[in-house]
C-alpha cells in the first residue's frame, strides 16, 4: 500500500509578535497532519526546517527536527531525479510537499512530483493555506469567473512591453483578468511599465504583502495611475512580493 502524498500550504510572510505566528493562516488541522510527517519534498530544505519549527511549537513533531528527511525538488531537480523523491511513497510512507510560500504545485516546481505521484496511483492530497493569485484576484474587483496566471514576464524592457500589450488585447477581447508576478526589486518598473503600455482604461492592480499586517491591494485604471506615479504616490511595494493584475477595459 502506497502512501499519501500531503500538498501542504507555506506561509507568505510571518508578522511580529504573534504566540501561534501561523495561527490565522494555516488551519490548525493542517499544522496537525503536517507534524505528523517525517518525510517532506522542499524547495530549500533549510526554509522547510524553520516551517516546520514553528509548526513544532504548537504540535509536537513525529520526530526531532534533526531527524525529518527534507529532500529538495527545486528548478535545478533533474526529472530523473523524481522517481527517488517519490520512493519512499510508493514503500508505504507519507509524505508532504512543501512550497517555498503559499500553495505548492501552483507556480512551483512540486507539479512535477504531483502528476508522477498520479502516473503510480498515489494518493495526492492538497491542503487549504493561502495561495497570492487567488487572494490577488479575490481583493482586485477584477473578473474573478476567468482569469490566467503568466509567471514572470520579459526582463528586456522592449520584450516586456510587447508581452504587456499582448496581454492586455488577451484581456479585453476574452474579457480575462492577466496575473503575472516579478522579482520584488523591479516592482517599480514593471509599474511603470504597465501605465506606459496600457491604455487610460486598462485596470490594473498591484498587491502586495498578501496575508501580512504590511498588506496593500490597490486598483485603479491606466489613467489614474499615471497621475499617482506623477505625484510621486508609488506603493510601498519596493523589494516586497507583488502580484500585478490587469484588465483592458
Amino acid at each position: 500500500m502506497t502512501g499519501i502524498l500531503y500538498l501542504i500550504p507555506n506561509h507568505l510572510g510571518l508578522s511580529d509578535g504573534p504566540a501561534d505566528p501561523l495561527g490565522h493562516i494555516i488551519p490548525s488541522q493542517v499544522q496537525q497532519i503536517t507534524s505528523q510527517l517525517d518525510y517532506f519534498v522542499a524547495e530549500n530544505a533549510k526554509t522547510a526546517r524553520a516551517f516546520l519549527k514553528l509548526i513544532g511549537s504548537q504540535y509536537p513533531l513525529a520526530k526531532p527536527l534533526q531527524e525529518i528527511t527534507i529532500s529538495e525538488l527545486n528548478v535545478n531537480t533533474p526529472a530523473q531525479a523524481l522517481a527517488g523523491l517519490l520512493a519512499p511513497l510508493l514503500a508505504g510512507r507519507d509524505a508532504g510537499l512543501v512550497s517555498e510560500a503559499g500553495v505548492p504545485a501552483v507556480a512551483d516546481p512540486g507539479a512535477d512530483l504531483v502528476r508522477l505521484a498520479h502516473q503510480h496511483s498515489i494518493r495526492v492530497r492538497p491542503l487549504v493555506g493561502p495561495s497570492s493569485i487567488l487572494l490577488a484576484v479575490m481583493a482586485s474587483g477584477l473578473n474573478g469567473q476567468s482569469f490566467a496566471f503568466n509567471g514572470y514576464l520579459p526582463t528586456d524592457a522592449a520584450q516586456r512591453a510587447k508581452r504587456i500589450k499582448e496581454l492586455e488585447v488577451r484581456s479585453r477581447t476574452e474579457k480575462q483578468t492577466q496575473l503575472f508576478i516579478e522579482t520584488p526589486y523591479r516592482n517599480a518598473a514593471m509599474l511603470e511599465a504597465l501605465v506606459a503600455q496600457c491604455a487610460p482604461s486598462t485596470l490594473i492592480c498591484v498587491a502586495t504583502d498578501l496575508s501580512l499586517d504590511t498588506e496593500s491591494v490597490q486598483t485603479w485604471n491606466g489613467g489614474q495611475w499615471k497621475k499617482q506615479l506623477a505625484a510621486g504616490k508609488a506603493p510601498d511595494f519596493h523589494k516586497k512580493p507583488t502580484v500585478f493584475l490587469l484588465l483592458g477595459q
